[in-house]
C-alpha cells in the first residue's frame, strides 16, 4: 500500500495545521508543581565542616560535627556542646544527643561517661542509647552496654559492630561484618543462619527503628530492607530500582526513606531519587540526613551541609528565572550560547567566550522568542526577539559573501579562542574592519537560521522585518544553489559540513550517514525560500532533486539508526526541516505524507530518550499525543542549577548498561538519566549518557527548557 493510501484519512485536516486538532489530547495542568532547589548551609566557624550527625532536637535542626553540638534557631547557631574528636552519635526518644569522642560520652544534658576499657587495636563504631538511658557502644570487635557500669556483651564471636538499633521489645539488633545479629533475652541469634538471604553477604552497615521499634531498616552488601513486626516485610535491590549502596546511613523522614551512601544520597517514595555530585551535595561521602517538617532536607557530609527542598513553581515562573540567568550571563554582543565560569561552580567568575556553533544556539533563542512573543505579545518577547534576528543578520553580513553566515564573530579590538573543532576554522576581519568572523560553517548553522529566521518572520516581524527576514533566507539558499550545493567559504572551497550535492549525497560512503538528513534539510530550504520569494527556481530545483536524484526517498529514512551509530547531535538537523516542510506545504501535496512518514520515524528513534522538544515538535506536527505528559514531567524536572556539574553514574546498581556503545566509546544506559541525576540536556546531548559533565566549568543558558515550555504553550499542549 502507497503511503499516499495508508495516509488518506489525513487529507480531511485541511485546517489550518498550526491550530492543533481539540482530539489529540486535553490541555495538560501544568499549574503548580514542586521544583527541587539546593543550597548550601553554612556552619559556624568553630564547628568546621565534617558532620557525624543531624537530629531535631526541641524542634529545632541540630548538627553535630566532629566538634560539637549546634542548633539553628531563627537563623543563629546556637552551641549546646564543644569538645574535639566526635566519633559517633546518637539521640534519645525525648531528643537528648549523646556523642562519643576518643575519651567519654556526653549527652547535650551534660551528662558524662568515661569510655570502657578497651581491647587492643579496639576502635569505636557507633553508639545508642535505649530505655532508661541505657547505651550500648559498638566497635570494630564488639558490643560493650552501660548499665551503671560497662559490661562486654557475650557476643558467639568478635565481630565488627556497624550499628545498633533497638525494636518495640527492647531486644537489641546488631549489624556487623559477619551478619545481622538479634538478641533474645541473653541469647544472641545469628540471623543470617536462620532467615536471611545469602545475598546480602554476611555483611551490614547500618541500621534503623522506626514507629517506636516496630520495624527494623537495613543495609546490607546488595541491598536495604526491611523487617516488620507485622510481617510486612520487604527489600529492595538495583533491580527493583535502589540506585546504589550500601547505604551507612537510613533516615526515616515524612516524605519517605532517605539512604546515605559514599557516593550520594537516595530517596525513595513513589521513585527513587539520587542525589550525588556538586549539583546536590558538598561532597558525596554522605553521613546524616535529616528531613523535616517544612518539606526541606538536610544532607551532612565531611565538608558540610545541602538543604534540598521542594518549592512550590509553575512553569512560567522558571522560564522567566531562565530570562533572568540569559540576560545576565549568556548574552554575548546579541548572540546566545552557554558561558564559562573561571572557578568551576563559582556564577561570579561567569564570562562570554566564542564557540563554535555560535550561530545554531543563537538561532534556538530566537525560537524560544518567537513562541513566547505569539503565546503573550511580550514587548520583552519582541525587543528578544528583534535583537537575536539581527543577531543572525550579523552573522551574515560580517562575512561579506552573499548569503553565507558565520559560524560567529566577535568585535574586531576582542581576543578570540581559537576553534577546539577536529576540522580547521579561521577568523577573519569582516569587510568593514569593525568585527572578526569564524570560518567553516557548518549546516548547523544553516538548519537554525532557515527555521528561526521563518518563525520570526510569521510570528513576530513587521512588515520592514519581514521583508528582512524573507531577504536572508533567499539569500542563504541562492548561496547554496549558485555554488551547485554548497557552502563555499573564504578560501573559495566547500566547508566541511556545508553539502548537500547529489553525488556526495547519493554516492560518496563519506556521506552514507548524512544522506537522509541533508537531503531533508535542502529539501525544506528550497520550500521555504520559495513560500518567501515564489522565485520558482527554488520549486524546479526541488523537482529535479525528488525526481532525478531521489531526495524524497532519501528524506522519507532521515534518521539513521540502530543497529548504526545513533548521533544525537543531528536531532536539532533532524527536526528543524520537518517543521517548515510541513507547515509551507499543503497537506495534500503529494510529498507531504512522505515527510509525515519519516517524521513518524525519526520519532519513534529518539522517542526512548524522553526529550521533551522532540515530543512536542513530533505531537505538533503529526497532530498526535506524542507522550505529551512525559514532556510536561521533564521539563517540570528540568534543573534550575544550570552548571554543568560533574554527574556519574556508571556505578549505579539500577542502570543497566547498553553495550551498544556511544560514539565516542562512553558507557551509556538503556534508558535516560533523568536530568535531575545527569547531564543539563542540550539538543545535542545523548541522555543516556552515564558520567556527563565537565566538572562546574561552564553554565548552560536554559534555552532547550524555554523552547519545549514555550512551543508546548504556542500549540496549546498545557496551560
Amino acid at each position: 500500500m502507497s503511503s499516499l493510501h495508508r495516509a488518506f484519512p489525513f487529507l480531511c485536516l485541511l485546517a489550518t495545521w498550526l491550530i492543533i486538532p481539540v482530539a489529540i489530547a486535553q490541555r495538560l495542568s501544568s499549574s503548580h508543581f514542586l521544583q527541587e532547589i539546593k543550597r548550601d548551609i553554612p556552619l559556624p566557624m568553630e564547628a568546621g565542616n565534617k558532620v557525624i550527625g543531624l537530629f531535631s532536637a526541641d524542634n529545632l535542626p541540630t548538627v553535630v560535627t566532629s566538634q560539637g553540638i549546634y542548633s539553628l534557631d531563627r537563623g543563629s547557631w546556637q552551641t549546646l556542646l564543644s569538645t574535639s574528636g566526635i566519633l559517633s552519635c546518637t539521640a534519645s526518644s525525648d531528643g537528648e544527643i549523646w556523642i562519643v569522642n576518643d575519651r567519654e560520652i556526653i549527652s547535650s544534658g551534660g551528662k558524662k561517661i568515661t569510655l570502657p576499657k578497651t581491647r587492643a587495636g579496639e576502635q569505636i563504631q557507633c553508639i545508642t542509647v535505649g530505655s532508661n538511658r541505657q547505651l550500648h557502644l559498638g566497635t570494630s570487635l564488639g558490643i560493650y552496654t552501660w548499665r551503671e557500669s560497662w559490661q562486654l556483651e557475650a557476643l558467639p564471636k568478635t565481630l565488627q559492630v556497624n550499628a545498633i538499633a533497638i525494636d518495640n521489645r527492647q531486644r537489641l539488633w546488631a549489624a556487623t561484618m559477619d551478619g545481622l545479629w538479634l538478641k533474645e533475652g541473653e541469647q544472641w541469634v545469628d540471623l543470617d543462619e536462620h532467615m536471611m538471604a545469602v545475598g546480602h553477604q554476611r555483611r551490614y552497615y547500618a541500621l534503623l527503628a522506626d514507629e517506636g521499634g516496630k520495624n527494623i531498616y537495613f543495609s546490607s552488601e546488595w541491598a536495604v530492607g526491611k523487617v516488620s513486626d507485622d510481617g510486612d516485610h520487604w527489600v529492595a535491590r538495583g533491580n527493583d530500582g535502589l540506585p546504589y549502596g550500601p547505604a551507612t546511613a537510613i533516615h526515616q523522614g515524612i516524605d519517605g526513606l532517605w539512604l546515605g551512601t559514599l557516593r550520594g544520597a537516595i530517596h525513595q517514595s513513589e521513585t527513587w531519587r539520587y542525589y550525588a555530585g556538586k549539583r546536590w551535595l558538598p561532597t558525596d561521602q554522605v553521613t546524616a540526613i535529616l528531613s523535616m517538617e517544612n518539606g526541606k532536607t538536610w544532607i551532612g557530609t565531611h565538608e558540610g551541609i545541602s538543604e534540598i527542598s521542594k518549592l512550590p513553581m509553575t512553569l512560567d515562573r522558571k522560564a522567566d528565572s531562565i530570562e533572568n540567568v540569559i540576560d545576565v550571563r549568556h548574552n554575548r554582543l546579541g548572540l546566545v550560547n552557554r558561558s564559562k565560569l573561571r572557578t568551576p561552580g563559582d556564577l561570579t567568575t561567569s564570562y562570554m567566550d566564542n564557540e563554535d556553533n555560535d550561530g545554531l544556539w543563537t538561532a534556538c533563542y530566537l525560537i524560544a522568542q518567537c513562541y513566547r512573543y505569539a503565546v503573550t505579545k511580550s514587548p520583552d518577547a519582541k525587543e528578544k526577539a528583534t535583537r537575536t534576528f539581527e543577531a543572525l543578520e550579523r552573522l551574515e553580513t560580517v562575512s561579506g559573501i552573499s548569503g553565507y553566515p558565520a559560524r560567529s564573530y566577535a568585535r574586531a579590538e576582542d581576543s578570540v579562542t581559537p576553534s577546539r573543532s577536529p576540522h580547521p576554522k579561521i577568523w577573519h576581519p569582516s569587510p568593514d574592519g569593525n568585527w572578526q568572523w569564524l570560518d567553516d560553517t557548518s549546516s548547523d548553522e544553516i538548519t537554525g537560521h532557515i527555521y528561526s529566521v521563518s518563525l520570526f518572520h510569521d510570528l513576530v516581524a513587521d512588515e520592514t522585518e519581514k521583508h528582512k527576514a524573507a531577504n536572508l533566507i533567499d539569500r542563504i539558499v541562492t548561496h547554496i544553489l549558485d555554488n551547485d550545493y554548497h557552502l563555499i567559504d573564504y578560501d573559495g572551497l566547500p566547508t566541511r559540513w556545508g553539502i548537500w550535492h547529489p553525488d556526495s549525497l547519493n554516492n560518496s560512503p563519506n556521506w552514507m550517514f548524512e544522506r537522509g538528513l541533508n537531503s531533508l534539510q535542502i529539501l525544506s530550504f528550497l520550500q521555504t525560500a520559495h513560500h518567501f520569494t515564489q522565485n520558482p527556481r527554488y520549486e524546479q530545483v526541488y523537482r529535479t532533486l525528488v525526481d532525478a536524484h531521489g531526495y524524497l526517498e532519501n528524506a522519507r529514512y532521515a534518521k539513521v539508526t540502530a543497529p548504526f551509530d545513533i548521533s544525537h547531535s543531528d536531532d536539532i538537523l533532524n527536526f528543524f526541516p520537518y517543521y517548515n516542510l510541513m507547515r509551507y506545504l499543503p497537506v495534500d501535496h503529494p510529498d507531504y505524507f512522505v515527510f509525515q512518514t519519516s517524521l513518524e520515524r525519526t520519532w519513534q528513534a529518539v522517542r526512548s530518550d524522553r526529550m521533551p522538544v522532540w515530543n512536542v515538535f513530533a505531537s505538533a506536527l503529526l497532530k498526535i499525543d506524542a507522550d505529551l505528559q512525559l514532556a510536561l514531567q521533564e521539563i517540570q524536572a528540568f534543573p534550575i542549577d544550570l552548571i554543568s556539574w560533574r554527574m556519574e553514574n556508571s556505578h549505579r546498581w539500577d542502570l543497566r548498561r547498553d553495550y551498544l556503545a556511544h560514539r565516542t566509546l562512553r558507557d551509556q544506559a538503556d534508558r535516560p538519566i533523568p536530568s535531575q541525576e545527569g547531564n543539563i540536556s542540550r539538543w545535542n546531548t545523548n541522555p543516556k549518557l552515564m558520567d556527563s559533565g565537565d566538572g562546574g566549568l561552564t553554565e548552560d543558558s536554559g534555552t532547550y527548557y524555554l523552547v519545549a515550555y514555550w512551543m508546548g504553550r504556542y500549540f496549546g499542549f498545557w496551560e
